[in-house]
């Protein structure tokens, strides 16, 4: 019987010359399969892309982790309880990671900078309006939730856009540009502290959105890149006429298969799709992972088109035939845009023909949205990965980049505006697909990332406080955040330098760091010396530093890169729960106990919990994987 492919969601066909606009002497035609993809230039524009993207995590992540200076000048004002304060902050942080998924839907149809810039505007407005405050109902609503989705519309983009500009310097580029989320900690508490002594918590806030409202300038540098057009190339002139006919005929059958689908008609076995892209989803689309890649159409394969089970470190082997392209650079009459034309010829390791049209041509449809692509979240060094090793660079790019549909192309070439696109819907379709809850290992790595997030923002927020309670002198006490907040870049430069090897165990570097992390976050309140505070905050800083930089390593290590975007869209909303409740519960229990250091011992048991439950993860993985290929193995 043979699966239907839903009409609306097949793969996308290469538009016709009448319909995209081109003349009959284009370069390349519709008897040539192609695709437009974006391949990272590995420098130029993209180091003033990191630069951008510091000052955003600098600007963002230094107003949130400040936010404890808030909190006593609030809660004396509004004569409201430490939970309830704590709750102000703990909103931002927690909708600043909740709202991920969605904001990133929107990135994938309007791009990164026009949804950083809205997102400054939104943020820095609602700073702006919480200064005039008259009840905490009033902060919860404007500055927590608002001034949360309006950072997170700045942080996603910040993020990821600098994988988009780097290959080879990937690591490095995304380690320099998140550290300016612990610079900003620094240098944004010891202003934040300034400012409410000088000025009081209202003027403050009106400061801050001031700063914010710088995020619209560095947004504006997120500039896309220019796709190339890459088309099949044959090997030999002799047998040009023969392959490119094979090539455009099989191509053309496969992209054209709904007509016969459609009419009932059995197609056969090697043109069939062996799993359908199911529309029954909550989104009424299928995950990303359902849709061909740009690899998987030119070669044509059946067994590509099915629907692929993980690739992970352990699994992966290398069973691809080489094939060649041309590249062609797209020019774009938006000279602004970022082109990656000169690196068209040292990208793969084949002979390739480069051909560059002086004609102006633009795709009506870009097969390089961002969360089109699996390694999207992926923060490592590509070396780690065997689909970037076992390919050329240029095939790396293809085998990670799914294609459009045809709704994609409907609603590009009509131009109407949608309620909810395509795209959005396939980005949202993706990221919070649960069919993953299927899988123990990703519900652990979940779980665990839940508990370390309940315990994650404590610290940032009532280490200062506790201390000047425990009769620390202010100013060493104003000290504490950025002991918290240099630890973490040192951490993230360590863990940076680590990926780079690929024999060292992820799962036991974020395990010991994050116990450690919750052991000294559980004892801090022992001693209150100079050493012993200072000497808690620097494990702290360098423990969830590792947290966060090998979250994506461990999911392609145990789930595999194809399933990456999925498990980060559910990890943000476990994450952002934890965030929620995380701060609001230690100032609970403050209030119930009147000590902070039952407080931070309870959170730095969730942290430890964390860690515990994560231990056990590579013996479950190998456990659901060798029950996976029973399963797969016929008559088991």
């Amino acid at each position: 019987m043979v699966q239907r492919v839903a009409t609306d969601e097949r793969p996308f066909e290469s538009p016709s010359s009448e319909e995209s606009g081109l003349g009959r002497d284009s370069p390349t035609d519709d008897s040539e399969p192609e695709a437009a993809l974006v391949v990272p230039p590995d420098g130029g524009w993209g180091w003033v892309v990191v630069a951008a993207s510091f000052m955003c995590n600098f600007i963002v992540d230094g107003i949130i982790c400040s936010g404890g200076t808030l909190l006593a000048p609030m809660q004396k004002e509004f004569q409201i309880s430490s939970g309830a304060s704590a709750a102000v902050n703990s909103l931002m942080s927690g909708f600043y990671l909740l709202a991920g998924p969605f904001i990133s839907a929107l990135a994938n149809k309007y791009g990164f900078r026009a949804v950083t810039i809205v997102g400054s505007i939104i943020s820095s407005a609602a700073i702006a309006l919480s200064s005039f405050a008259e009840s905490v109902e009033y902060l919860y609503f404007i500055y927590g939730i608002m001034g949360g989705i309006g950072f997170c519309m700045i942080y996603m983009p910040a993020v990821l856009t600098v994988g988009f500009y780097f290959e080879r310097w990937r690591a490095l580029a995304t380690g320099l540009a998140l550290c300016g989320s612990g610079v900003g900690t620094i240098i944004i508490s010891q202003l934040t502290n300034h400012l409410v002594k000088e000025l009081g918590w209202r003027h403050t806030l009106l400061v801050h959105a001031g700063i914010v409202l710088l995020c619209i300038v560095f947004g504006s540098m997120f500039r896309p890149i220019k796709p190339v057009r890459v088309t099949l190339a044959d090997q030999t002139e002799e047998d040009t006429s023969r392959r490119h006919e094979e090539a455009v005929e099989k191509l053309n059958s496969m992209l054209k298969l709904h007509s016969k689908l459609d009419s009932g008609i059995s197609m056969p076995p090697e043109m069939r799709f062996t799993n359908k892209v199911s529309p029954h989803t909550w989104m009424g689309v299928a995950n990303n992972t359902r849709y061909p890649t740009a690899e998987e159409i030119f070669k044509g394969s059946n067994s590509h088109l099915s629907r692929r089970s993980s690739a992970t470190a352990a699994t992966l082997k290398n069973q691809n035939k080489p094939f060649h392209f041309i590249t062609i650079p797209v020019v774009e009459n938006d000279e602004q845009e970022d082109s990656n034309s000169n690196n068209a010829e040292p990208l793969i390791a084949e002979p390739i023909k480069v051909v560059t049209s002086n004609k102006s041509r633009r795709s009506h449809l870009d097969l390089a949205r961002p969360f089109y692509r699996d390694d999207i979240f992926f923060g490592g060094s590509l070396a780690r990965l065997p689909q970037y090793t076992s390919r050329t660079s240029l095939g790396y790019h293809l085998h990670v980049t799914h294609v459009p549909t045809q709704e994609e192309k409907r609603e590009e070439i009509s131009g109407k505006c949608k309620l909810c696109p395509e795209a959005v819907k396939r980005a949202l379709a993706t990221m919070l697909d649960v069919s993953l809850f299927l899988s123990p290992t990703f519900v652990i790595l979940a779980v665990s990332g839940f508990f370390t997030m309940l315990g994650f923002f404590v610290p940032f927020m009532y280490v200062e406080e506790r201390g000047k309670a425990n009769f620390v002198d202010d100013s060493t006490a104003a000290m504490y955040v950025s002991g918290i907040a240099i630890s973490n870049i040192i951490g993230r430069i360590a863990c940076g330098m680590l990926s780079l090897t690929p024999k060292l165990p992820p799962l036991w570097v974020n395990n010991i760091a994050l116990a450690a992390g919750g052991i000294a976050t559980m004892i801090s309140g022992l001693s209150y010396t100079n050493t012993c505070q200072f000497g808690f905050t620097t494990i702290y800083g360098l423990s969830i530093a590792c947290f966060a930089s090998l979250r994506s390593i461990l999911v392609v290590e145990y789930i595999g890169l194809d399933r990456l975007t999925n498990c980060f869209g559910i990890f943000l909303l476990f994450q952002g729960f934890g965030a929620l409740l995380g701060s609001p519960i230690a100032g609970t229990i403050k209030e119930m106990t009147n000590s902070y250091d039952i407080a931070f011992g309870v959170s730095g048991a969730f942290l430890l919990f964390s860690a515990l439950m994560c231990f056990p993860v590579d013996y479950i993985s190998r456990w659901e994987k060798s029950r996976s290929k029973l399963a797969q193995t016929p008559n088991a």
